[in-house]
């Protein structure tokens, strides 16, 4: 940057909110006694009282004040903070019948309370509030929302006696006097000074409010032993002299250890100075011998005539008087200095001339006077002036907050509602007051439209105009250029409304002038604004012309001949700027917001210019050029002052831990409106700067003119200058337009959602993201990023690092303000490598405010380029557009490893195995689309990573099985079962070849499991079947039917009978019951038919040992009675099975199957019986055939058939009819039809006799 001096002028930047006004509490007194006065006897007026620690870095009071207004009876007070968003901080005090007196408002601090002094035209008021030090727990405060000192204020006792007092009749207040002054005496007591109706100063006391006393009165009067002699104590009225005169019209006092000077400036253009301890005159100064006078101004009133204190503990006390004569004006600035012998004199310091503008008001330090005027137009004009330095007495402007436009512009093709709501709600045009007070007077009083939010407000402002608009269109039928042409004039009757209370609501009142931290405000009604410092180029381009033509240019850089160039040069940038119409402006506007070009839009308007050129402004840029003796350097100048281009380093600040006393410096609602507001005025101001450099680019290569260009120029330099000039022009458009962007409100879970996506990324403490604090009114972007992260960045730079200019205990506003606002803007520039503003709209769900900044931006901005690809991706994502996303994840892969946020994003986890860069990047996106529940975008990205790490098998098994995992979820099976084979660490195959198996069979896809051929995976997939078809219930999952399947399908059919046998085995032991009787026998059915498909000499299958189903990985271990761990036989004996023995098992199974279904509660013991057992339970229910065919089939003695049959013939001989009715069950089991016929089935008890007999016969015959 070029050695700039300090520039001179201010900008003037709004704190009002976009919030509604906070209602602030209510208090009324009506004192007792008294006649009400009407309200409107004074003017409005304002003020404000800062504490004496506010610049302090460790005071509770830091950066804070108290501003009130008065009107009429009613005064509001209103602390403010730009630390901490202050609760309760707004009161309203309405004395009845009581009007305030301008100015009449003082506030003083003593050890534990704050003190408001209160003077109306006819009483005097104390209120004790207590001090902020004393308000909280411990000095320093830490969080972001305190209680202000008017919390409790309901509480205090205004209407005690002892802190309010009627002014008495005599001597009375001076009836056409509006000064006042009131302070603190040492002992606690409360004065009021006042000028009294008999010319003199009386002087009101308040005894201590912990102290008994009375109230008692002073007057002041003449003090010089010659003028008693001469004049008694008659008042001036009753002397009837034809001068002016001595009423005070302003009152000042200067409070010393037991004693306080009362300054008064009188209408007879004298001063004098008071000593209220010794109740006499110290001195009296004509100050028309300080000033060019006439007769007439001698006789005159001085009643416009202003008087200020300013001490300081180094230089004393300064008094600065404003003398106010017809059509001029002076201030002069005095040194009170001290003789021996108790004698005070003035001594001059400064007279400094203004021009006819009437003063509002004006405030001094030891070195500086600040000025507010109307003009005759009765605009705002500030100025200020640095008396001790500026020999010349040129004031120094400040650029105040202009006006809306009268009128909006809305032009064929756009919708005027739109148009007009868009300029009514821009941030920073008009406040919510303006729009509420305006949409009440449209209303006409219909509704009460209060305490609305922004987007309530805009709501009811379109409904309000456009009911008005309905009711006013009575035909049926208009044209479109009719109806178009309505809207107009309805929605320009809401703005000029609008933009009259924007009018009243911005005129300011008063001047407050912090001497601590040398922060000066403008204080309106119902709102303030701050004065900050204006950059040397911004000073340059916003000065007039006339001021511009009186700038010494030794002031602007160190080179003499560099700053004429400089000058020269923004005067041709003037010349152009204020040529160009609403319509070539917006040309810039719209190449800009359409991705455009700005190197063409600006020789557009060139054209446009040159062929509306009628007042050859042209041919004055063109002498102008003459005089510029090196062009090319002043352009490149000048494009080095606006360019924040920084290097990492020096962009992204160590983020230290904030010290205590700093954690919330700035932190407020107010202190974010400012710094943006700055940021959003430079970025304004410069937009339009570089767009008329572009254009005088444009005109310097179409002159083609040696002479011009500097003789030995060279064409590229121009060029080079020109595409350096663009992005310029475009970083300005982009800020500003992030200044003037809303952020969108987002609910809780939302933003709690977003956090943990960004925990995926590990990105969730990079920038400190914190879901939303309580904000007041909705913020832009900038604001937001300045109060999430940027403030916490730029103070830890500012204060903590070594060698910082900062870094010392007391706070300076302009320096400060100054200093955080170009340290802001570096964060903010879209060229520089860091990428935190992007990535805390991320951090914030501002997911449509980013997708178009990135868009704003991509075309022309190749930083970050990556960065860009990725967040304008994640916009994807929530916008629930997954390919668009993934293309772009895809394109920010090849920036890995060049950017900034890039490499924070791929840093490894502790113990993570480190892997290429591109593949770490890989992986995060990956997490990132799982989180979200995207498996096919998951598949399609992981596809892509294989192909990156060829070389890694590590990383190619956890992409292959995460392909694999994501195709089984969808259901993909044979993708799955593509990526299960290709993986190459054998572990994870194996697991997933675990999860193919088990997932298939519980969706039942068992025709995908059995059909896959698992190449190099036979055994295993078989190892895994059949040590699940072990370890589960046998009833509900078919694993050993899957198994049989799946070797069937391979023509295995040994091993199918093998599993089919086991299958029924297990059965047979573990499901007892006649279902599982049923199963057994098919099973045993299904290992014969297997059997029989192979040749007889292969027909056999080995028979599992005992235990072996049980003993399965994971199975506890068997112990014997006592607890211990019974010994595992180490050899088990093989037992082949033939075809035979399986038919045998397979008729066993079937017998038993046949008793159960004769005898359910024999399933219990049947179920595992042997061939003896089965036939001890087929004789006792009575079922001789099967017993009998199953001793033959296991070579089993016949006998214990024979005998238990003989037993039941016996036994029915012998027992009764009870008997004989079970016999017809067990004898109908066995096979009667060789000796019973139809005819004989009727008979009954002869057949009984006979048949057990004939069953008996016939079982020995066979």
């Amino acid at each position: 940057m070029a050695a700039a001096l300090a520039a001179r002028s201010c900008l003037e930047l709004s704190a009002a909110g976009r919030a509604p006004p906070r209602p602030p509490q209510e208090l009324l007194f009506v004192p007792p006694g008294i006649a009400p006065l009407p309200a409107g006897r004074y003017s409005d007026s304002a003020g404000g009282f800062c504490y004496q620690e506010s610049a302090q870095l460790g005071a509770a009071t830091r950066n804070r004040w108290v501003r009130w207004s008065t009107s009429g009876d009613t005064v509001e007070l209103v602390e403010e903070s730009l630390d901490v968003n202050l609760l309760n901080n707004a009161v309203r005090l309405r004395i009845q019948g009581c009007p305030f007196l301008p100015g009449g408002i003082h506030l003083c601090e003593v050890q534990s309370h704050l003190v408001v002094l209160l003077l109306t035209a006819q009483t005097v008021h104390r209120l004790l509030l207590p001090h902020p030090a004393r308000l909280y727990r411990s000095e320093l405060i830490t969080e972001s929302q305190v209680q202000s000192v008017f919390t409790d204020i309901s509480k205090i006792h205004i209407r005690d006696p002892s802190n309010y007092y009627v002014i008495p009749s005599v001597p009375g207040l001076a009836p056409n006097s509006v000064a006042s002054a009131a302070w603190l005496s040492s002992e606690g007591e409360a004065l009021f000074a006042l000028p009294s109706a008999s010319g003199g100063i009386f002087v009101l006391k308040l005894p201590p409010p912990d102290a008994p006393g009375s109230v008692s009165v002073v007057e002041l009067k003449q003090s010089s032993v010659v003028q008693r002699f001469l004049t008694g104590w008659m008042p001036t009225a009753i002397r009837g002299d034809g001068g002016p005169s001595d009423v005070p019209v302003s009152l000042s006092v200067h409070c010393l250890d037991h004693d306080a000077f009362l300054f008064a400036l009188c209408q007879d253009h004298k001063l004098r100075m008071w000593s209220y301890k010794d109740q006499m005159c110290l001195m009296v100064a004509d100050l028309l011998e300080f000033m060019p006078v006439s007769r007439d101004l001698r006789l005159a009133a001085g009643t416009g005539h202003r008087l200020r204190l300013a001490f300081s503990q180094s230089l004393g006390l300064y008094l600065g008087v404003y003398m106010h004569a017809p059509k001029r004006g002076q201030f002069c600035v005095f040194q009170l200095v001290s003789t021996e012998s108790n004698r005070y004199s003035l001594d001059h310091i400064s007279s400094l001339f203004s021009s006819q503008e009437t003063l509002v008001d004006f405030a001094l330090t030891s070195a500086e006077i600040w000025a507010l005027w109307h003009n005759e137009e009765n605009q705002t004009v500030v100025k200020y002036i640095n008396f001790e330095q500026n020999v010349a007495g040129q004031w120094n402007q400040v650029f105040v907050q202009p006006l809306p436009e009268e009128e909006v512009t809305v032009r064929q093709d756009q919708d005027p509602r739109e148009t007009y709501l868009e300029y009514l709600f821009m941030p920073g045009r008009f406040t919510n007051a303006a729009i509420q007070k305006a949409l009440q007077i449209f209303s006409q009083g219909t509704e009460r439209h209060m305490d609305l939010t922004w987007d309530e407000l805009r709501k009811e402002v379109t409904l309000a105009v456009e009911n008005e608009f309905q009711g006013s269109v009575t035909e049926y039928e208009c044209s479109p250029e009719e109806f178009w042409q309505l809207q107009v004039e309805f929605w320009s009757k809401f703005y000029a409304c609008c933009l009259q209370y924007q009018e009243a609501l911005s005129r300011p009142l008063a001047l407050h002038l912090n001497p601590y931290t040398s922060m000066v405000c403008l204080l309106k009604k119902g709102s303030m604004s701050f004065l900050v410092p204006c950059s040397l180029v911004d000073h340059l381009y916003l000065l007039s012309n006339e001021h511009l033509l009186t700038e010494d240019d030794a002031a602007i850089f160190e080179d003499l001949e560099m700053s004429r160039d400089v000058v020269c040069l923004v005067q041709c940038l003037r010349l152009i700027g204020e040529s160009i119409s609403m319509e070539m402006a917006f040309i810039m506007e719209m190449a800009c917001s359409r991705l455009q070009p700005p190197e063409k839009a600006a020789e557009q308007i060139l054209e446009d210019l040159i062929a509306s050129d009628t007042e050859n402004v042209m041919e004055d840029i063109h002498s102008k050029l003459q005089e510029i003796r090196n062009p090319i350097h002043a352009i490149g100048l000048l494009i080095r002052e606006m360019d924040y281009e920084t290097d990492a380093d020096m962009e992204r600040a160590p983020h230290l831990a904030l010290r205590m006393s700093l954690s919330q410096l700035f932190g407020s609602g107010t202190a974010a409106h400012v710094v943006c507001g700055g940021v959003a005025k430079i970025c304004t101001v410069r937009f339009l700067l570089c767009r008329d450099l572009l254009i005088l680019q444009q005109l310097l290569l179409r002159l083609g003119d040696p002479m011009v260009l500097g003789g030995g120029q060279l064409f590229q330099s121009q060029q080079d200058l020109l595409h350096r000039t663009s992005p310029l022009l475009l970083s300005y458009f982009l800020i500003r337009w992030a200044s003037q962007c809303l952020a969108s409100d987002v609910p809780v879970d939302t933003l709690e959602s977003n956090l943990q996506h960004l925990s995926v990324l590990e990105l969730a403490d990079t920038t400190a993201l914190t879901p939303h604090r309580l904000v007041s009114g909705p913020q832009t972007i900038v604001e937001l990023f300045f109060q999430e992260v940027a403030r916490k960045h730029i103070i830890s730079r500012l204060f903590l690092q070594p060698n910082t200019s900062l870094a010392e205990t007391s706070l300076n506003w302009p320096h400060l303000i100054t200093s955080i606002v170009a340290d802001f803007l570096p964060l903010l520039w879209p060229s520089n490598p860091g990428f935190l503003f992007p990535e805390c709209l991320m951090g914030s769900c501002q997911y449509t405010q980013l997708q178009e900044y990135i868009r704003l931006l991509q075309p022309w901005c190749h930083v970050n380029m990556g960065s860009c690809c990725f967040m304008m991706g994640r916009c994807y994502l929530v916008m629930g557009e997954g390919h668009k996303a993934l293309d772009c994840f895809c394109q920010a892969a090849s920036e890995v490893g060049r950017e900034e946020f890039l490499d924070r994003l791929i840093q490894p986890e502790e113990g993570e195995v480190v892997s290429t860069p591109r593949l770490q990047y890989y992986n995060k996106v990956l997490r990132l689309l799982e989180m979200l529940g995207l498996p096919e975008l998951v598949i399609e990205l992981a596809t892509l990573a294989i192909m990156e790490s060829a070389d890694d098998w590590r990383s190619q098994a956890t992409l292959r099985t995460c392909i694999f995992k994501h195709h089984l979820d969808l259901g993909h099976n044979s993708e799955a079962y593509v990526a299960l084979t290709q993986n190459p660490d054998p572990g994870r195959q194996l697991d997933c070849l675990r999860q193919l198996v088990v997932v298939l069979c519980e969706r039942s896809q068992l025709q995908d499991l059995v059909e896959f051929p698992y190449v190099n995976l036979h055994n295993e997939v078989v190892g895994i079947i059949e040590s699940h078809a072990r370890a589960v219930d046998l009833m509900t999952h078919n694993y050993y039917e899957l198994l049989y399947a799946f070797h069937v399908y391979r023509h295995n059919y040994r091993k199918a009978g093998t599993v089919m046998f086991e299958y029924g085995m297990r059965l047979g032991r573990e499901v007892r019951t006649l279902r599982g009787l049923q199963k057994q026998g098919n099973c045993f059915l299904a290992a014969i038919n297997c059997l029989r498909l192979i040749r007889p000499e292969y027909a056999w299958i080995v028979q599992p040992a005992s235990g072996a189903v049980y003993e399965r990985p994971g199975a506890s271990p068997k112990r014997s009675h006592d607890g211990e761990c019974m010994a595992v036989p180490t050899t088990r004996q093989v037992e082949i099975l033939e075809l035979e023995d399986l038919e045998r098992e397979c008729l066993l199974a079937r017998i038993r199957l046949t008793l159960v279904e004769h005898d359910v509660s024999a399933a219990a013991v049947a179920g595992n019986s042997t061939p003896e057992e089965t036939v001890s339970l087929l004789v006792r229910a009575g079922l001789f055939d099967s017993a009998i065919t199953l001793c033959q089939t296991f070579k089993l003695p016949l006998t214990p058939i024979f005998e238990g049959l003989t037993f039941k013939c016996i036994k029915l001989q012998l027992g009764g009819e009870a008997a004989q009715a079970k016999a017809w069950d067990w004898l109908a089991a066995n096979q009667l039809s060789a000796l019973v016929t139809t005819k004989e089935s009727r008979q009954g008890e002869e057949l009984l006799a006979r048949v057990p007999w004939g069953i008996v016969y016939s079982q020995c015959h066979r």
